[in-house]
């Protein structure tokens, strides 16, 4: 069994990508937001595993990325709803040869934050057992990758990928 993770794993995720508190416009269109945020799905994985991948690296996304998410909605009888991404989120279809391609390109941007789900993590039902899987494979096949960066770096990452569907 391989030890626990000495470094922490920000350190190698892009540096302070994310909203200053001055840049989220929840007034405006979420075109108009500085970053854009994609989630790239396997278009081959069946319906339930397909959205279990896009919300655990969605998760992980929120978690990373500052100023993400928009204020908690009130209803009329006042009832809180947790703030939603107001800078909008498309989720895209891509092979398994895109997602290996389109993560290393945006590790390797400069101002793009990367989040990732390895196929063991649905292989495995203990974390443990999926730290070791990754810590023991070098090729790494992914089932969703969450891609957050300056509109026009993501854009060229993404080309023209479909919507999930």
């Amino acid at each position: 069994m391989s030890d626990v993770r000495t470094t922490d794993p920000a350190d190698e995720r892009a540096e302070g990508v994310g909203f200053a508190p001055e840049e989220v416009r929840i007034e405006e269109p979420t075109r108009s937001a500085r970053l854009k945020w994609v989630v790239l799905v396997d278009a081959g994985l069946p319906a339930g595993l397909a959205v279990n991948a896009a919300v655990c690296v969605a998760g992980a996304t929120t978690a990373g990325v500052t100023g993400l998410l928009g204020p908690d909605a009130v209803d009329a009888a006042g009832s809180a709803h947790p703030g939603l991404p107001w800078a909008g989120c498309s989720v895209l279809a891509a092979t398994p040869e895109q997602l290996v391609t389109v993560r290393a390109k945006a590790a390797a941007a400069e101002g793009v934050f990367v989040a990732d789900m390895p196929e063991a993590a649905q292989s495995t039902r203990v974390y443990r057992e999926y730290l070791d899987q990754v810590g023991e494979t070098d090729d790494l096949r992914y089932l969703a990758v969450s891609v957050v960066g300056p509109r026009n770096r993501v854009d060229k990452l993404v080309g023209r990928l479909p919507l999930l569907g």
